[in-house]
């Protein structure tokens, strides 16, 4: 009884609160209702799950092809890495993703974890780059997929990050050329979309370089994000600062603390707590945003997949399925940072 009791109170609290609540509840059961059947024949009941592109032309749309998934799904996680050598950016992702897991479920302490990460940066660059310990070299333009995808947008925060609470902390500055400078830098990026600094860092730059000399494009294009991405941070870590009370900044004097100690262990701890969901946030937008580095040549998970269908007639009208699966590896991405946020907010 007490059972049925909570799951009444849970429904009337979440679902049936006011009419404006309980109107829309019952009109997206109505719309599940109509559409789901049809969304499940058609993903499900009707669909073509073997690599058998005359089995799907057959169907005509009329079922999902996950043929094109079976069939392609290797050229779309890893792009046109050398297919012979492909277990190594397999082997660099699932490290990679280990360390990033072991972050978010909190399975380590701060020392062993910041060890783990300084091992397993340069072990990805090194299982993906070659040209030591017996691994044959692969160039970055031969990268892509998801480990590409990782890189760009785990990098894009590492990086941004520390720049960020510089930037910020610039700004809150009593000097006023280094608080212009912060103001200028982020007024700057914030008014120009990614895409336009991602041109800038592949086309521009290597023009104004000495002649002779070059930068990787991988590399300006991962600091075109870092620099994006460290703009829009700054921002929210500012507006973090202004949040900590002024009592907090009088309580770290009376204990006898500089400006530097105060802000490093008691302003800046609670600046960053307090901001944990739109850093995070911004943390989302890093990872969806690298599908733009298309546009300059760099083949992600997008751009792979496009690469993979765009030379097979056989299986190029299945676009859609292939966008789909793209979209669920995105979500589970995106929805596995949202819990990382929550258990950051928790602290446990």
């Amino acid at each position: 009884m007490n059972h049925v009791t909570a799951t009444h109170a849970w429904l009337r609290r979440n679902l049936f609160s006011d009419a404006f609540s309980g109107l829309t509840t019952l009109l997206l059961l109505a719309g599940a209702f109509c559409w789901l059947p049809g969304l499940i024949d058609w993903m499900l009941l009707q669909a073509v799950f073997e690599p058998d592109a005359a089995a799907c032309h057959a169907v005509n749309h009329a079922g999902a092809c996950w043929g094109v998934v079976a069939d392609k799904y290797r050229f779309i996680l890893f792009g046109r890495y050398p297919y012979a050598e492909q277990w190594r950016p397999l082997l660099a992702t699932a490290m990679l993703l280990l360390v990033i897991a072991t972050s978010g479920l909190r399975l380590m302490s701060r020392a062993p974890l910041l060890a783990a990460w300084a091992l397993a940066l340069p072990a990805f660059l090194i299982l993906m780059g070659g040209g030591i310990v017996g691994l044959s070299p692969v160039g970055s333009d031969q990268w892509g997929g998801l480990p590409l995808t990782l890189l760009l947008a785990t990098m894009g925060m590492l990086l941004a990050l520390p720049l960020a609470i510089l930037v910020a902390l610039g700004r809150q500055s009593g000097l006023p050329l280094l608080r212009g400078l912060c103001m200028l830098y982020v007024e700057l990026v914030r008014g120009v979309p990614l895409i336009s600094v991602l041109f800038l860092a592949s086309f521009l730059f290597p023009i104004i370089l000495p002649q002779g000399f070059s930068i990787d494009v991988l590399l300006r294009v991962q600091a075109g994000i870092v620099l994006f991405a460290a703009a829009y941070l700054s921002e929210t870590i500012r507006g973090g600062l202004q949040a900590v009370s002024g009592g907090q900044h009088d309580a770290a004097a009376a204990l006898g603390l500089d400006r530097w100690q105060a802000m490093r262990w008691i302003i800046l701890p609670q600046a960053l707590r307090a901001v944990i969901p739109s850093i995070m946030n911004s943390a989302v937008s890093v990872f969806k945003d690298t599908s733009l580095v298309t546009v300059v040549s760099l083949y992600e998970l997008t751009g792979s997949l496009a690469l993979a269908l765009a030379g097979d007639a056989e299986w190029r009208s299945f676009y859609l399925e292939g966008y789909l699966f793209i979209g669920l590896i995105y979500w589970i991405g995106c929805y596995a940072m949202s819990c990382f946020s929550r258990t950051l907010e928790s602290g446990k």
